[in-house]
């Protein structure tokens, strides 16, 4: 079985389809959080009429396509989030096996997708990033470097800035502005953030979640129903996506921009 690994694209289905079905379970987590719920129990099942899934209502997008999107039973809608969760789980768990190979630099950030998309989902519905997310991924982040082949000084500043950096612009713009624009979740999210790019690719993670967000809030301020300049938009699912595409890319992309 280990030898199959070696193949790439074994190895790559493989993680594909761990990605979706881990989607799954993340869905789960966030719904039962928005509603206060445990985890654990009770089984799966239609949030508005208590219906018991099948095991194939339960494949991870497929489901949602061969259902038309709504309970069997109540014929209630399905949220949009379950495939979303899914497919960016699946996604993800490829592209990251595409980069770092049958590693455990793949394992490891595996990990974090799975709290990283839990919390960013959450923030989505509630704009709250818990504490019980972030507390834990700054942990393991910041302890990264005793089992990967990671820089600790690197690392340790790149979390250490991160979480500071975001803590100076909340209080100046409280200062400034009198408006909490920042919560403390997010510099929290920073600790783990910052120290999974490292220092020297802080700002270009910064950079693109403050590129990404902005993109969204041109679509918010169009909105006629928005409330202008004075709409509230979560910035944790957008330091996420930068922290993402940093890892990801990120190399590559500095390459570019000093080359430029």
């Amino acid at each position: 079985m280990v030898e199959l690994f070696s193949y790439p694209a074994f190895f790559y289905t493989m993680a594909l389809v761990l990605g979706l079905c881990l989607g799954s379970f993340y869905n789960v987590c966030v719904h039962r959080y928005l509603v206060g719920a445990s985890v654990i129990r009770p089984g799966s099942h239609c949030p508005a009429c208590g219906h018991v899934l099948s095991w194939w209502e339960n494949i991870p997008v497929l489901s949602y396509v061969l259902l038309g999107a709504k309970c069997r039973s109540c014929k209630g809608k399905i949220h949009w989030r379950y495939p979303a969760v899914e497919l960016l789980s699946g996604i993800l768990a490829l592209l990251f096996a595409v980069k770092f190979g049958p590693t455990a630099q793949w394992l490891t950030y595996m990990v974090f997708l799975g709290i990283f998309l839990v919390a960013a989902f959450i923030d989505l519905d509630s704009f709250i990033l818990p504490d019980v997310l972030t507390y834990p991924a700054a942990i393991l982040a910041l302890s990264t470097p005793l089992f990967l082949p990671v820089d600790w000084l690197e690392t340790m500043l790149g979390g250490l800035c991160g979480a500071g950096i975001f803590l100076l612009l909340q209080q100046a713009y409280l200062r400034l502005r009198g408006i909490d624009a920042l919560g403390t979740g997010d510099i929290k999210l920073m600790l783990s953030l910052g120290a999974l790019v490292g220092l020297s690719l802080l700002p270009l993670m910064i950079l693109l979640s403050a590129l990404c967000a902005l993109a969204i809030a041109v679509v918010y301020l169009r909105r006629p129903e928005g409330q202008g300049l004075r709409t509230a938009i979560p910035f944790g699912p957008f330091l996420c996506l930068g922290a993402v595409l940093t890892l990801l890319w990120g190399e590559d992309l500095l390459l570019m921009i000093m080359n430029l």
